[in-house]
């Protein structure tokens, strides 16, 4: 049995380690924390002296979860009505609790890198995230998925291949002040109820999804265009619907928190191109905002 003195040591030091990991391969912050908390708990049952190096053991744990847990997710993701996008992180001042201060927040965090990662095989995702984000050698990924090396250098570029596909069309590049001028313009334009406000931010190739969690109506396809997207926006957040915004950090990025009513009903996510909104995310899903609610006091 593991000494309580090296279990405190090691949930010290990688505890936060291990969240950044688990959420980059899950997309859910409160699934990362129970995979976390389910290798602690091994690590606790098991005995310390063998263990030469505790984060390794422990990232083997996790991965290991992970790759299992997405395995299984994939099935239900696949019937899930409507898109699924991840678990939002939205920032709140100065809580050191807060999900959105604990987890590493980085390009690869980014609601439009998480998506991408979304449509990977589980494989794929993890031999990626592990390797090009965090830099873990391929030999030692290999026994964390059960395949060779070389099948892991495969699947990484597999993934790396799929993330070219989505930053070649400059949809990963980030200017700060530039997101928050066009993110104060979208909620501008919402509150005056105008939508020859809100058309000239949208990219004329403009897709908006919204992830309702199944508990309305909902389609697959993205709606696109400026017109449609434009129309979708004013009917749900609009001046009419007495919806208010305001501008939020969610996964380190200037984005957009909705209340209806003094309840947090919506996070919305945006992706420029040259100045220009080019994808609009909606997370609606009241599950998916309950870590929001916590951070936001709503």
């Amino acid at each position: 049995m593991i000494q309580s003195s090296g279990f405190n040591q090691a949930w010290e030091e990688h505890h936060g380690f291990l969240l950044d990991v688990a959420y980059r391969l899950l997309g859910s912050y409160t699934d990362a924390e129970d995979i976390v908390q389910e290798a602690f708990t091994r690590l606790y049952r098991t005995d310390l002296d063998p263990i030469e190096d505790a984060r390794a053991w422990l990232v083997v744990v996790v991965s290991r979860l992970c790759l299992d847990y997405l395995r299984s997710a994939r099935v239900r993701r696949e019937a899930y009505v409507g898109p699924w996008f991840p678990e939002p992180l939205v920032a709140f001042d100065g809580d050191a609790s807060d999900p959105a201060n604990v987890v590493t927040l980085d390009e690869s965090v980014r609601m439009a890198m998480l998506i991408v990662l979304e449509r990977m095989s589980p494989a794929e995702r993890v031999a990626f995230v592990l390797h090009d984000v965090f830099e873990f050698p391929f030999e030692t990924i290999a026994k964390m998925v059960g395949r060779t090396p070389a099948a892991c250098r495969q699947l990484a570029t597999r993934a790396r291949r799929r993330v070219k596909e989505e930053a070649g069309s400059e949809r990963f590049h980030f200017d700060r002040a530039e997101q928050e001028r066009v993110v104060q313009g979208f909620i501008a334009a919402c509150a005056s109820g105008e939508l020859k406000k809100l058309l000239p931010l949208l990219d004329p190739a403009v897709a908006g999804w919204a992830d309702v969690g199944g508990l309305m109506a909902a389609v697959r396809q993205p709606n696109v265009g400026p017109d449609k997207v434009g129309d979708n926006v004013m009917r749900f957040f609009g001046a009419a619907t007495g919806r208010t915004m305001e501008m939020r950090s969610i996964n380190g990025e200037p984005g957009i928190v909705v209340y209806g009513g003094g309840e947090l009903v919506a996070v919305i996510a945006l992706t420029l191109k040259a100045g220009a909104i080019t994808r609009v995310y909606v997370v609606a899903d009241p599950r998916k905002l309950e870590l929001a609610k916590r951070a936001l006091g709503r």
